[in-house]
């Protein structure tokens, strides 16, 4: 049994669901597994008491939460360092052309200039929650999907993610846990390379 630091950042939800998804997950494959959002404290001592860490941020106009991005640059030394998947959430991986790691521009860029070197990562589709925006933010959003897609925003709240993909990254990420089962130290190698 490991024990499992899940760290996210989410502002309407979506990504905390995604979380609480891999958790139960993660926990049912025998694991200790902490929530921890990330709006809170955490220090550096407390990360050392896990084996391994799942981050999980959604994006906002374009950017991850600039909380998210601080707390992984302050503590990339203990992250790189062990047994790491990320997972970004946004509505343009809801597009087929969009939907994986590679082609995901939030992502991708995300990567290309932090400095985190997760073992795996996936690009997860949001949720466009209508009923939660207030009159500008549903304004601006619908322009932001007329810009970038030339779609219209939804009249309703819609929830575009992938439940069979998250469970599939979450079994992933316990297969790699158990695949290293018994090492007193891991030992892996951080094979994401970003296009």
């Amino acid at each position: 049994m490991s024990k499992i630091a899940m760290l996210f950042a989410s502002r309407e939800g979506q990504t905390q669901k995604i979380i609480e998804r891999m958790c139960s997950i993660v926990t049912r494959a025998g694991h200790d597994v902490d929530m921890i959002h990330l709006e809170g404290p955490v220090t550096k001592n407390r990360l050392e008491q896990y084996e391994a860490f799942v981050l999980g941020s959604s994006v906002r106009y374009g950017q991850h939460h600039d909380y998210f991005c601080r707390f992984v640059e302050q503590n990339v030394a203990e992250l790189n360092r062990k047994p790491c998947y990320f997972f970004s959430v946004n509505l343009t991986a809801r597009k087929t052309n969009r939907s994986e790691p590679h082609q995901n521009p939030y992502l991708t860029k995300y990567l290309r200039y932090g400095s985190l070197r997760p073992d795996s990562v996936e690009v997860f589709a949001g949720a466009f929650k209508w009923s939660r925006y207030g009159f500008f933010q549903r304004q601006l959003l619908s322009l932001i999907l007329r810009v970038s897609d030339g779609s219209s925003a939804p009249a309703e709240d819609c929830e575009f993610t992938d439940w069979c993909r998250v469970i599939k990254f979450a079994e992933r990420f316990v297969q790699q846990l158990d695949s290293h089962a018994g090492q007193n130290r891991y030992s892996g190698c951080k094979e994401w390379v970003c296009a």
